[in-house]
C-alpha cells in the first residue's frame, strides 16, 4: 500500500542556526537566556559577605541605638513627652537607613554586575509594553496548569527540599553550639548566632549557585533551540534584508532596457560605424568643439550589432568594415568614452576616408 507524504512539513522543520538579525532582533525584544536563580545567589552571598566584612560597624550602629534607648528610658518624663517620641522614631528610621542602604547598595551592583555577566549590556521596552494575553484569564489560567509552570513548581519543590535538608543538616552538626548559648551573655550569644547563620547562609548560596549554573545552560539551550529556523525562513529574511531576487532581476533588466534604449538613439548621431562585420559593431562621434579625441556613443554584439548597423542604414551613417580596429574598440572602450591615444591613427583615418566619402557626394 503506497503511502503518502506533504514534503512541505519537511521543509518547515527548524533545522537550521538561527541567523544574527534573528538573535539580535530576539534580543531587542527582550528575549535572552537569562537565570533568576543565578541572580539571587550572587545576591544573597554578596549581601551576608558585606555583612561579615562590615560587622564592626552594624555592631557600632546597633550598640549606639541601644545606648540612645537607654539613656531615653531613664527620663520618663522625655520618653513619653512628643519631644521623645519624636526623637525614638527619628533615631530608629536614621538606624534603619544606616542599616539597609549599604545592603541595598551592594545587593543592586551584584544584580546588575550578574545579569551583565549572563546577557551584556541591554536596555529594552518592549516587555513593558501592555499585552491583552498578559490580562486574558483564560490563558492566564491555562499557563497556571502548562508543562513549563509544572516544572518550574517541580524545580521551587526541589530547591526548597534541598535547602532546608542542608539548614537542618549543618544546625544539627552544631546542635553543642546552640546549647552553650544558654549558658553565655548577650554579646557571645549574638556572636555564636551570626557564625550559625553565615555558615547557613554560604551552604544555601553555593547550592543555588550550582543549581543556576546548571538553570542558566538550560536556558541558554533552550532560548537556542526556541530561535532556530528552517530554511524557508532563512530564505524570507534574506529577501526582506536583501531584496527580492526576481524583483532586482526585474529592475536590473528594466535598467538595461533603458540604457539599451538610449544607446540606440545617440546612432543616429554618429560620424561613423565600425563593424567586424558581422560579430561587433561600434559607433564613432567626433565633434572638436566637444574634445580632441573621437567619443564611442554605441556598442554591441551580434544580435545588438545588427540593430545598430540597421539604425545606422535607417539614418545613412556611414558604416565601415574594420576587423581589427571594431574589435579593438569593442574590447578596451567603454560607451562614453573617448578613443586612447594609441588608436588616434587607425580612427582617423576611418574619419578621413568617412568625409572624403561626404564630401564627394
Amino acid at each position: 500500500m503506497l503511502k503518502y507524504f506533504d514534503l512541505q512539513l519537511f521543509s518547515e522543520e527548524k533545522t537550521e542556526q538561527p541567523t544574527f538579525k534573528k538573535i539580535k532582533d530576539a534580543r531587542d525584544k527582550g528575549q535572552v537566556p537569562q537565570s533568576k536563580d543565578l541572580n539571587g545567589a550572587v545576591t544573597l552571598l554578596s549581601v551576608f559577605l558585606a555583612l561579615s566584612a562590615f560587622s564592626g560597624y552594624f555592631v557600632d550602629q546597633m550598640i549606639g541605638y541601644y545606648y540612645f534607648v537607654m539613656d531615653l528610658t531613664t527620663e520618663t518624663a522625655t520618653l513619653y513627652s512628643a519631644n521623645g517620641i519624636g526623637l525614638f522614631f527619628n533615631e530608629s528610621i536614621i538606624l534603619i537607613m544606616k542599616l539597609s542602604l549599604p545592603l541595598l547598595l551592594v545587593a543592586l551592583v551584584t544584580g546588575i554586575f550578574s545579569s551583565y555577566i549572563q546577557v551584556g549590556f541591554l536596555f529594552t521596552t518592549e516587555t513593558l509594553k501592555p499585552k491583552l494575553d498578559k490580562i486574558n484569564p483564560l490563558k492566564g489560567f491555562k499557563n497556571m496548569f502548562s508543562m513549563q509552570s509544572l516544572v518550574e513548581l517541580a524545580k521551587a519543590l526541589l530547591k526548597a527540599t534541598l535547602l532546608l535538608y542542608i539548614s537542618f543538616a549543618y544546625l544539627r552538626d552544631h546542635l553543642m553550639e546552640l546549647l552553650i548559648t544558654l549558658e553565655l551573655d548577650f554579646g557571645s550569644i549574638v556572636s555564636v548566632m551570626w557564625e550559625l547563620i553565615f555558615g547557613v547562609v554560604i551552604r544555601c548560596s553555593v547550592l543555588l549557585f550550582v543549581i543556576a549554573v546548571f538553570d542558566f545552560a538550560f536556558k541558554k539551550w533552550k532560548n537556542k533551540k526556541e530561535l532556530m529556523m528552517s530554511k524557508q525562513e532563512i530564505k524570507e529574511e534574506y529577501k526582506q534584508s536583501e531584496g527580492d531576487p526576481q524583483l532586482k532581476a526585474k529592475i536590473k533588466e528594466k535598467q538595461r532596457s533603458m540604457a539599451m534604449s538610449r544607446m540606440m538613439q545617440e546612432v543616429p548621431k554618429a560620424d561613423v560605424i565600425i563593424t567586424n562585420p558581422t560579430h561587433f559593431a561600434v559607433a564613432l562621434r567626433y565633434d572638436p568643439a566637444l574634445g580632441d579625441a573621437p567619443l564611442v556613443t554605441a556598442k554591441g554584439q551580434d544580435l545588438i550589432a545588427q540593430n545598430i548597423k540597421r539604425i545606422a542604414t535607417e539614418n545613412d551613417v556611414p558604416i565601415v568594415e574594420n576587423k581589427p580596429l571594431a574589435q579593438t574598440l569593442y574590447k578596451s572602450v567603454e560607451i562614453g568614452s573617448r578613443i586612447p591615444t594609441d588608436l588616434f591613427e587607425a580612427v582617423a583615418e576611418v574619419l578621413a576616408y568617412v568625409y572624403s566619402i561626404k564630401k564627394k557626394s
